[in-house]
């Protein structure tokens, strides 16, 4: 796969809010939410998008899962024999690392939260991380799915997963893809099979000079979610791409150690969303509010940790 190819997969996994408003109505109609195709109708003129659909019906404003929005998060290295709430910040706010230019890094998804997914129920979330490995004179294209089968409102059943072990970090920083599918046809679960063995459970780990394997690999992953995105039933939920870099430059995001984290918010929510207000609790393992301990982010999110290749990893 070529690095434009590579920087434009995404664009081949349609989420909800990019959809023309007829598919928009005809996926709310395959979930369950829509019982007829009168409320289709009545919503749908050409040229509406999605987000057209949204706004005309008041109770999916708050369902992240139907919007584009993201907010983008730094949780910094705990202390060996720390206990303490930690503050998260934005990931524009922290001091980069100048010692990761050129280093090799670990990645790995510590959290993956479905606080409000496409239907009800269990879900089958196929979870798709793209990153550029960074080798002498090229940059190798690495992708890394797997498939999670998570409660509405709760978490996958995941902590410390590696993705990609010994990644090679550019002079000028890495470049980060996400997404996530919900998997809801009944004929793909043959292909979630596949994707649970473990060939493909196991962390990508790379080295430093370019890999034959990994190009082939790389096409048939990047396939099977273009094509489990755009089965009929199946739908694109959040996507992001983040690009980290030793930079001071405002509106940007910085690379260093710690666990990032990409919420999936309304985009009016964009606005007001303040991470002062939310910390990461030690003791829990969880991101709560800070003057309501006992509550989660409501909100979809990812969180994946970066840490310094060693040779043990």
């Amino acid at each position: 796969m070529s690095l434009k190819n590579a920087s434009l997969w995404m664009d081949e996994v349609p989420v909800f809010h990019e959809l023309p408003s007829d598919q928009a109505i005809r996926k709310l109609q395959q979930f369950g939410y829509l019982k007829s195709q009168e409320p289709g109708k009545t919503l749908t003129r050409a040229g509406m998008s999605a987000k057209s659909v949204i706004d005309q019906l008041s109770f999916w404003k708050k369902k992240s899962w139907a919007h584009d929005g993201h907010a983008f998060g730094y949780i910094p290295l705990l202390r060996h024999d720390s206990q303490k709430p930690v503050q998260i910040m934005h990931v524009g706010a922290i001091q980069p690392d100048e010692s990761l230019k050129g280093a090799r890094v670990t990645i790995r998804l510590n959290r993956l939260r479905v606080a409000s997914y496409p239907g009800r129920g269990r879900h089958n979330i196929l979870f798709d991380f793209h990153a550029e490995n960074h080798l002498k004179g090229k940059k190798e294209n690495v992708h890394f799915n797997q498939v999670y089968k998570v409660q509405e409102g709760e978490s996958a059943g995941i902590i410390g997963y590696p993705i990609f072990i010994g990644l090679n970090v550019g002079r000028e920083g890495l470049l980060f893809d996400g997404c996530t599918v919900n998997v809801k046809n009944d004929q793909d679960q043959a292909i979630v099979k596949f994707l649970d063995s473990d060939t493909f459970k196991a962390g990508l780990k790379l080295v430093k000079t370019a890999q034959p394997a990994i190009a082939p690999l790389t096409d048939i992953t990047v396939g099977l979610t273009k094509m489990l995105a755009h089965r009929s039933e199946n739908l694109g939920v959040q996507k992001f791409s983040m690009g980290l870099s030793f930079d001071q430059v405002p509106g940007g995001a910085r690379l260093a150690e710690g666990a990032y984290v990409v919420v999936q918010i309304p985009e009016e929510d964009q606005v007001v969303w303040d991470w002062k207000e939310w910390i990461y609790e030690p003791l829990l393992g969880s991101i709560v509010r800070k003057e309501e301990p006992t509550k989660l982010i409501p909100f979809n999110y990812v969180m994946f940790g970066i840490s310094r290749y060693t040779d043990s990893d």
